[in-house]
């Protein structure tokens, strides 16, 4: 970490109390940095709390080669987050907070208590013992018209408010889940002052499939276990969720990207599902040839080859099912999915877009506006979930911070 400045403290404003804003708050306060947190909702943390739902994700345990490979077209800039910031030093961080941490049979890892609050309130304790402000209810609505001082404004329960600190770290997110505090009003005043950014769509998101009457009305909400999912020559293996809308779940937010490319680009994108990965075709075929008896198919498949009635519902959707054990093994290795839109900001886990990477330094500063430093999902970049989100999310925390110090010293 950058040396702690010497002489009177000077003053920065980080706006959002997500992952990524309140980490470059505890980064900055540790320095001696008077520091003030604002977020506009009642409460800090509210995607993290969101997040930590089904089991808190902190990152992953993978090399990390292929780590960064989950950020695409951002992998450089990703790279050099992770090394300011790695999944060990997250992993420390986390357990410096008292939770334990462990990682799960797929390679993820997670505090033992699998929940996001008992962190949030170590962390909270450890940020206001450095002296971090937190302001809640103070929504940020820009810079002051025509202050030569780069005033920001907030309005407050108590009227509009003004601040002049010394420098600002911006991490408001991206425009996912908007009722919890995303909701990219910070986009036209960032264009009006000359910052370049990508249109926000959605990432890690479900798409449309035309299901029949049946399976919508019968299997909406059962999940398919232990599967591969294949678009584009890429393979992602892990559970996917039959919605009533189509097709959703870990495996298929991993290609999500991808699909939602091709759907943007062509209208339609196609998913591949093999249900039983873990048998090759001619292995598959070899117990399709045991006799069937007085099982019905669908008894004989769960029998013979472990599928659940959500599966093999999904089999039906192609066509009636082939009787032949060879064509039969090729079905399940290779259900055809049309996927033929995406659900929209409102169900995205994330989103993708947002302020161009060419408009920051390698620092996070704005180049439009010296001091100004953005962090988290408001930077144009996305991964799939697993732990990649979060661990890009405070790793460009702590990198606007340590840029924030280096500018305030070299100013």
């Amino acid at each position: 970490m950058t040396d702690a400045i010497p002489s009177a403290p000077s003053t920065v404003t980080v706006i959002g109390a997500g992952p990524a804003g309140l980490m470059a708050a505890e980064r900055l306060a540790s320095t001696g940095l008077r520091v003030t947190v604002h977020e506009r909702m009642p409460s800090v943390g509210r995607k993290l709390l969101m997040a930590g739902r089904g089991g808190l994700n902190l990152t992953h345990s993978e090399p990390l080669a292929p780590f960064l490979d989950r950020y695409g077209p951002a992998r450089p800039q990703a790279a050099a987050w992770l090394a300011a910031w790695s999944p060990a030093d997250l992993t420390a961080w986390a357990e410096g907070l008292g939770q334990e941490t462990f990682v799960g049979s797929s390679g993820r890892v997670f505090p033992k208590t699998m929940k996001a609050s008992p962190l949030l309130r170590a962390w909270l304790a450890r940020l206001e013992s450095l002296g971090v402000e937190i302001r809640v209810r103070s929504r940020w609505t820009g810079w002051k018209a025509n202050s030569e001082n780069g005033a920001l404004t907030f309005d407050t329960p108590e009227g509009e408010a003004l601040k002049r600190p010394d420098a600002v770290v911006l991490a408001l997110g991206g425009a996912s889940w908007a009722k919890l505090g995303s909701d990219a009003a910070w986009v036209p005043w960032l264009e009006e002052g000359g910052v370049a950014v990508a249109p926000l769509r959605p990432s890690n998101v479900g798409f449309d499939v035309a299901w029949s009457p049946l399976l919508r009305d019968r299997f909406a909400g059962q999940p398919l276990k232990g599967v591969a999912v294949t678009h584009a020559g890429r393979t992602v293996r892990g559970e996917a969720m039959i919605a009533a809308y189509g097709i959703e779940g870990g495996a298929v937010y991993a290609l999500s990207a991808g699909l939602r490319d091709a759907i943007e680009r062509d209208g339609t994108a196609e998913l591949t599902l093999d249900l039983r990965p873990d048998l090759s075709r001619p292995a598959l075929t070899q117990k399709l040839l045991k006799p069937r008896g007085k099982d019905s198919l669908s008894n004989w498949l769960r029998k013979v080859v472990h599928l659940d009635p959500a599966a093999i519902a999904l089999l039906r959707e192609g066509g009636p099912l082939p009787t032949e054990p060879g064509p039969l093994a090729a079905r399940i290795k290779g259900v055809s999915l049309s996927l033929t839109g995406v659900q929209g900001l409102a169900r995205a886990i994330s989103s993708a877009g947002g302020v161009k990477l060419d408009a920051v330094d390698e620092r996070l500063m704005l180049k439009a506006r010296p001091g100004v430093f953005v962090a988290g999902e408001m930077l144009d970049w996305e991964a799939p979930t697993g732990g990649y989100l979060l661990q890009a999310a405070f790793a460009s925390g702590v990198v606007a911070a340590d840029g924030v110090l280096d500018w305030l010293k070299t100013r």
